[in-house]
Parts: C-alpha cells; structure tokens; sequence
C-alpha cells in the first residue's frame, strides 16, 4: 500500500515515560528490604505458634479488642497521612500541618496502646520475651514494628516542625512523600501481623 505524504496515518501521541527519582527508588529498594525482614519474623512467629507447652497462649495473653483499637489507629492514620499530602500539594499549609499532626497523635496513641498492652503482659500474664516461644517471636516482632512505629513518629515530628517553620512546601513534596510511603509501609505491616 502507497501513501502520498498527505494520507499518511499520524502515530498516536506516545505519553513520556514516567519513572521514579532517585530518592524514591532509593526508598522502594528499603521497603522491599524491609518487607524481607518482617517477612522472616512473621514465618518464625507462624512456624512456633502452639508449639508451647508452657505459659500462656496468645488466645489467653492478647486482648482482641485492644489490638482492634491499635489497628484502627494505625489505619485511620494512613487515610489521614494521604490527605495531608494532598493538602500540601495543593498548597494548603493549614490543612497539611493539622491532618500531619493528627497522623502523628494516631501514631503515639498507636505506641502507647503497645506499651499498655505490653505492660498488662509482663505484669497480669508474666508473659516476657524468655517465657516460651510466643513471648520470644511476639515481643520479637512487635518490638521491631513498634521500632519502626517510632521512627515514623520521628520522621513525622521533624516534618512538623519544619513546617511549622515554613520551610516545608510544595517544592518538598517528595520528601513528605517519601514518608508517607514508609508510614504506609509500617500500616500494612501491623495489618499483616
């Protein structure tokens, strides 16, 4: 088939490629790094789960309602931390400051209901981290999310107080972003544990 330059067919426009920053590659290769990390602490915990013949069970030792009201926390902060970044892009600082400190009041809660719970363990169960295999793999694995928590709240804090500052902008947004993926990272953790 021959065409005269007039009839020849117009290639659809082909949309530029878009790929990720260095800092955000730099943060999806940390997460993935940390996704086999708590994925080896999750295996061990499934792999000994009932495997005691001494001390309590976590059907006896956990409070239901207690780790209910820790994953709400956790997920209603992810919902929140999203919308914050959302102000910031639209250049609403208000917006951003109050729905970013309101991810970081969910995230202390989040740590003080561990604390509790971890308190009521010790004391009411005497459930510690050298009792049985659930002591060692639960406080092992809680520990380390509640690390995480904890460098999130961090993070999130430092963020804050920069904004507060008004040095946090649209022109920063990859970096709120970049703590918004890991604050989501350490939500879907708690969700799978």
């Amino acid at each position: 088939m021959t065409y005269s330059a007039a009839e020849l067919p117009i290639p659809p426009e082909i949309a530029p490629e878009r790929t990720l920053s260095a800092a955000q590659w730099g943060m999806a290769s940390f997460l993935v790094s940390e996704v086999a990390f708590f994925s080896t602490l999750i295996v061990a915990y499934v792999t000994f789960l009932g495997r005691d013949t001494v001390g309590p069970t976590p059907a006896q030792a956990l409070s239901l309602k207690l780790a209910f009201g820790t994953t709400l926390c956790l997920v209603a902060s992810s919902v929140i931390i999203h919308f914050a970044e959302a102000a910031l892009r639209r250049g609403n600082q208000a917006a951003f400051k109050m729905l970013w400190a309101m991810t970081i009041a969910l995230g202390v809660t989040f740590l003080l209901g561990t604390a509790y719970e971890w308190h009521d363990l010790i004391t009411e169960q005497q459930l510690t981290i050298s009792r049985n295999l659930f002591g060692t793999t639960y406080y092992t694995l809680v520990g380390f999310h509640g690390l995480h928590v904890t460098a999130g709240v961090i993070a999130m804090s430092i963020i804050l107080l920069l904004a507060a500052r008004g040095a946090v902008t649209k022109e920063h947004e990859t970096g709120v972003q970049l703590v918004s993926w890991y604050w989501h990272f350490v939500d879907v953790v708690w969700i799978v544990v």
